[in-house]
């Protein structure tokens, strides 16, 4: 049988689990800095729960699973595979960890207060076309707050993303706008009802090109003069204030647009204050095609790196609303572990260190100078200090061998004058230099090295 793994999946060996856990832990504590608590919820959701939520392209990519049992045993094949379905699949693995928190929100609303800050880490699922950066199993690392619908909350969310990424040493480019702006240009080209057609379309503006975009529109039901319509929006000029000032006047009698002109002035005020080290803008052309956001999108890209986006996310009113919880806004960004993972390793940016299990490993040399070994490594494992002793008294350059493999930066010699003395003769394997050291200063040794 040949080993193998599905398309668009990946195992991880212990140095990029390494790695791995950095991003995550880097994350983590940002999200934690801004008073984030955390949760889970289950790699399965009901499709009831999942379909509708994601867009006519959305839906196309989810997993279904079957159900378990005799299920199939009443099932009339005969039939149209939309009465079909639902009576073999009635679960899928989700999609992204937003709409499963609406639904925990409203399953859970009398043990939260609201407003209510939560992050979380865990796998999601994707049915697309596996290329670079593009997985069908891959992590994302959520922060939202739900139950508020102050604009201090989006300004947390760009100030989470500069902190995340000025950690990770990585330069990015954070593009905001705003799907009432995107509402009020519907609007503005007389085309109010194509506003998912508009967003989903011009969302593949960096993709496929303004060319492709205009072509899509038409397929999608746009007239000429519709499409034509939108150049004076992409060919805004100036800074955030400058495309906000003109869309204030072309949207002088649109109140959508001019709420989410509004909207974006506010916020962009309230950036200037805090003064991120990324770069922000205006991007009248981002549209993020999920349906459920209403207000501020975010996406961010890395510079100096040729992927998608590494970190997204924006408003939605009332997504709880179809659970049976009205009227409760949140807003969110989703950073991807994934991509992350891949623009530091292009850029040769994580830590020299992260590969280390062990600092140092006790040698081996019978079952004597074991025991010397196990009460010094307990000492060291006591205070922190990832320790390992070799399990077999093997020749000394196997273990060697074996410590330069592991990228083990000392190992630690125990002989018979070692014993009588109450020491060890420590080797940094770096430079090659050896010294003798009571177990007594041992720890303080290894701390400072």
């Amino acid at each position: 049988m040949k080993c193998s793994i599905p398309k668009g999946t990946r195992d991880f060996l212990p140095a990029e689990m390494a790695r791995r856990n950095y991003i995550f832990d880097t994350i983590r504590e940002v999200f934690k800095t801004f008073a984030f608590e955390p949760i889970e919820t289950p790699s399965l959701e009901n499709l009831s729960t999942l379909m509708g939520k994601y867009g006519e392209e959305g839906d196309k990519l989810l997993f279904k699973v079957l159900n378990s049992g005799d299920f199939m045993k009443d099932v009339d094949f005969s039939q149209d595979y939309h009465k079909v379905a639902p009576r073999i699949c009635e679960r899928g693995l989700r999609y992204d960890l937003t709409v499963p928190f609406a639904r925990f929100v409203v399953q859970h609303r009398d043990q939260i207060v609201l407003p209510f800050r939560r992050y979380q880490l865990q796998p999601v699922w994707r049915a697309d076309r596996p290329q670079k950066g593009r997985y069908r199993e891959f992590y994302q690392c959520d922060a939202d707050m739900i139950g508020s619908e102050s604009l201090l909350n989006e300004l947390e969310l760009v100030q989470m993303i500069d902190l995340v990424f000025q950690r990770l040493d990585i330069d990015v480019l954070l593009k905001i706008n705003n799907r009432k702006i995107l509402a009020g240009i519907a609007e503005l080209i007389g085309a109010p009802d194509k506003l998912v057609d508009i967003t989903v379309a011009i969302d593949k503006l960096d993709k496929i090109g303004l060319d492709n975009v205009r072509a899509e529109l038409l397929e999608r039901g746009l007239n000429d003069a519709q499409v034509q319509a939108l150049n004076p929006v992409f060919e805004l000029q100036g800074d955030a204030h400058a495309k906000l000032a003109r869309l204030g006047e072309l949207f002088a009698n649109i109140p959508v647009g001019l709420k989410g002109v509004e909207e974006m002035t506010t916020l962009f005020d309230l950036i200037a204050l805090v003064n991120p080290a990324c770069g922000v803008e205006l991007d009248l052309t981002l549209a993020r095609g999920l349906n459920y956001y209403t207000g501020a999108i975010f996406e961010v890209k890395a510079l100096n790196v040729s992927i998608g986006s590494i970190c997204g996310g924006g408003r939605y009113d009332n997504l709880t609303g179809i659970f049976g919880m009205p009227n409760v806004s949140g807003v969110g960004i989703s950073f991807g572990a994934d991509r992350i993972y891949d623009v530091l390793t292009e850029l040769d940016k994580f830590p020299p260190t992260l590969g280390q299990a062990a600092k140092v490993l006790f040698v081996n040399f019978g079952l004597a100078e074991q025991r010397h070994c196990v009460k010094c490594a307990a000492l060291l494992r006591h205070a922190g200090i990832a320790t390992l002793i070799y399990p077999d008294a093997a020749k000394t350059k196997k273990q060697m061998d074996y410590a330069n493999r592991c990228g083990i930066p000392f190992v630690a010699f125990v002989g018979e004058e070692e014993i009588a003395s109450d020491s060890v003769t420590l080797k940094n394997m770096t430079t090659g230099e050896q010294e003798k050291v009571p177990v007594s200063a041992i720890v303080e040794k290894l701390k400072n090295a």
